[in-house]
């Protein structure tokens, strides 16, 4: 029996003919990549990959060196019997959730997850994510997000604006084109809001976003009036009405859970404090 992917070694190739998957992983990954906050410096072949469905890389090796994604997509692929962590349908449900993750089971999928790491020796990257996320946890890159990376907890220490604006970007957003021009686009989209207690989606507003670099882009035949899926202000990929409902939907209960969570926090480290030394 083959390995799987996630048990080959870093120079197995993937298959000849690269699935769209991994296409559409390449799109999502590539803009923080290109910004070096993850996976390896291999940006130039995300973005071949992504633009133009074809790369000489071998894509499984770099999806496999993003410390994020990756274990997310193993544990996915195993709890679904899905043998490919590049599989369209995991990815999918990964970056901008689908009905896929309503068959997975959430507790599974916490230990599963934290079992991988410590296993991996990772901990320092992944220092949050205890049995505590439990009722948080789900297998997509929202809860990584707002769950495992810090950025929530820091939005109490100081001036909220820097991890305020980190979760935005991070977050895959969505919007509507009004309009493009060359290499951008103007969409009408929602930001993050936080009030000191609660991270909200604020109201509608106008935002550009990129679209091509050097005449290149992820999404051909742009018009006014379609949706887009964004990730670090650059434009990933175009979405149906029920990869738009999904996206919502996963973005509106990971807040809810995360809110949740601040508000236990708080109310902890109130009680903490009125207690006498």
């Amino acid at each position: 029996m083959s390995a799987s992917p996630c048990q080959r070694g870093p120079r197995c190739p993937l298959v000849p003919d690269l699935p769209s998957g991994a296409r559409l992983f390449a799109r999502y990954a590539y803009a923080p990549n290109q910004l070096g906050y993850c996976g390896p410096a291999d940006s130039a072949a995300l973005f071949e990959l992504a633009a133009t469905g074809h790369t000489e890389a071998d894509i499984a090796s770099v999806a496999s060196r993003f410390t994020g994604a990756w274990p997310y997509l193993c544990v996915l692929a195993e709890l679904t019997g899905i043998g490919d962590p590049l599989d369209t349908r995991l990815v999918r449900a990964y970056w901008t959730g689908s009905s896929l993750l309503n068959g997975v089971d959430q507790a599974r999928f916490c230990r599963m997850l934290l079992a991988r790491i410590a296993k991996a020796g990772a901990r320092q990257y992944w220092a949050h994510l205890t049995s505590a996320l439990l009722t948080e946890a789900a297998p997509t890159h929202s809860f990584h997000v707002f769950g495992v990376y810090p950025w929530t907890r820091l939005l109490t220490a100081g001036a909220p604006g820097p991890a305020l604006d980190v979760l935005d970007n991070c977050r895959i957003r969505w919007g509507r084109v009004l309009v493009t021009h060359d290499d951008r686009a103007v969409i009408r989209g929602r930001s993050l809001t936080w009030d000191g207690q609660l991270l909200r989606l604020g109201e509608d507003s106008e935002q550009e976003v990129r679209l091509a670099e050097d005449g290149q882009g992820f999404v051909a035949d742009l018009r006014a009036g379609d949706w887009l899926a964004v990730h670090w202000n650059w434009a990933c990929d175009r979405l149906s009405a029920d990869e738009l409902w999904q996206l919502r939907a996963l973005t509106d209960w990971q807040l809810d859970v995360t809110n949740a969570r601040l508000a236990r926090e708080a109310a902890r480290d109130e009680t903490g404090s009125a207690v006498p030394h």
